[in-house]
């Protein structure tokens, strides 16, 4: 009888490898038909279509998909990758951009020939997209385990993360120097903070803030942080509530990571849209935000990567759809992408200069 993790990795496999062909097939389908169509019911055509989309999602298996995952489950030539995710790369160049070129190359068919016979409604948002996110989702949640509790720390009481604790007025200088010495006692007691750990770092830290705290800002706010290794716990009859597991917190932050692409596509499908020029940038743009999934999670770089690959660009676009069509998308949404580029650029760049250092402002 195979083990678990033989059956969690064919199962991981099998899932992907479906997520991978089933787009390419059902876009290539709807295509074959569209030509099927347009071409006056000619059979061969749409079975012509069909063998393209048979041989290379074969090709593409066989040369790269199979290989790739070879090469990662025998660590070779990728064990120094850290900081991107090959799988997923490989994906989006196999799966997503055909399936967004073959919608393109759709709605210029249908424009050029002057008949819209299909602009491909919920296909590229439920399906494509859909496929992605699961990609996304398998690829976070391989290293943990699918049955017990989680055997990793909840994404939000990482270790690298300071949890707060405990909350204490001073009122002086004298105050601050007691309540200095408390924490110097208190980490000496504890042979871990002597060894360098994290708890021991932050309690350090905590004591040299408030032993270096000016004496004209009093009272002040000394706040005390500690590592908590797990979540607080709650007991009685609804001490469920406070229960989390970071394994379903995946699925939820991997879906809000998408909606600001998912509705960018959705406006692609809006007849108006989609029988236009204007598909080509919404599609083009989509497809870059969707380059983002490569970069590993947690890594510093998706803040700059989703201000220049999607805030900024899809806030361009959608003011220009919004002056040639109309409301086709809600004003939350480049009222989302400008806020978040603005207040990156005010916190990583703006704040560095001498005007906004001064610790006179607010």
């Amino acid at each position: 009888m195979p083990s678990g993790k033989t059956v969690k990795l064919i199962l991981y496999e099998a899932l992907q490898f479906t997520a991978f062909i089933v787009p390419v097939f059902v876009i290539f389908e709807r295509f074959a038909r569209l030509i099927h169509n347009v071409k006056g019911q000619d059979l061969t055509t749409y079975w012509l279509v069909v063998a393209v989309s048979t041989a290379y999602v074969t090709s593409a298996s066989l040369l790269v998909w199979v290989p790739l995952k070879y090469m990662i489950l025998k660590r070779r030539f990728l064990t120094e990758i850290t900081q991107w995710r090959p799988t997923v790369l490989v994906y989006l160049m196999l799966c997503t951009f055909p399936c967004f070129a073959i919608l393109i190359t759709s709605s210029k068919v249908q424009v050029d020939g002057g008949h819209c016979y299909d602009h491909f409604a919920e296909l590229p948002v439920s399906l494509v997209l859909f496929s992605l996110i699961c990609v996304d989702i398998i690829e976070q949640i391989r290293p943990c385990r699918l049955t017990g509790q989680s055997d990793r720390l909840d994404p939000d009481f990482d270790l690298q993360s300071p949890v707060l604790t405990h909350l204490e007025h001073l009122t002086s200088v004298s105050g601050q120097m007691h309540h200095a010495e408390g924490l110097n006692s208190l980490t000496q007691g504890h042979p871990e903070a002597r060894n360098g750990s994290t708890s021991g770092r932050w309690q350090d830290i905590a004591g040299s803030a408030i032993h270096s705290a000016p004496s004209s800002r009093a009272p002040s706010a000394a706040y005390l942080y500690s590592l908590s290794a797990h979540p607080q716990s709650h007991s009685g009859p609804l001490g469920f509530l406070w229960r989390r597991d970071g394994r379903s917190q995946v699925f939820m932050d991997t879906f809000l990571f998408w909606l600001d692409t998912v509705e960018m596509v959705r406006v692609a499908g809006e007849p108006s849209v989609y029988y236009s020029g204007w598909v080509f940038p919404v599609y083009i743009l989509a497809f870059l935000s969707t380059l983002r999934i490569a970069i590993t999670p947690h890594n510093p770089l998706l803040s700059s990567a989703g201000v220049a690959l999607q805030d900024l660009p899809f806030f361009i676009i959608r003011v220009a759809l919004i002056i040639v069509f109309g409301y086709v998308t809600p004003l939350l949404y480049p009222l989302k992408n400008v806020l978040v580029s603005l207040t990156y650029i005010y916190f990583t760049f703006l704040t560095k200069l001498r005007i906004f250092r001064s610790h006179s402002m607010f």
